[in-house]
């Protein structure tokens, strides 16, 4: 009983892929929501790496943010010290 249930899921859950609204979207009609797609020849992994090399992550500063029930005095004086 427990394999054959099994076996009916996969079959249900193959469905819902197989017959799922798949669409390719076109970057004019992305414009249209706003949003900006780069090139594919501007989005490569050699590209992102090379970014990501140049950051330095040896020397960095750890900043802490305010907490919702600390007040708005005592966060004023920690950034003032920073």
């Amino acid at each position: 009983m427990m394999i054959g249930g099994s076996f009916g899921l996969q079959q249900f859950s193959n469905l819902r892929y197989q017959y799922a609204k798949k669409q390719p979207v076109s970057p004019e009609e992305m414009k249209k929501y706003g949003v900006n797609m780069k090139k594919r020849q501007e989005v490569t992994l050699e590209t992102e790496y090379d970014k990501v090399k140049i950051i330095d992550i040896d020397h960095w500063e750890n900043k802490r943010g305010p907490r919702p029930w600390e007040e708005e005095e005592l966060a004023a004086t920690s950034a003032a010290k920073h």
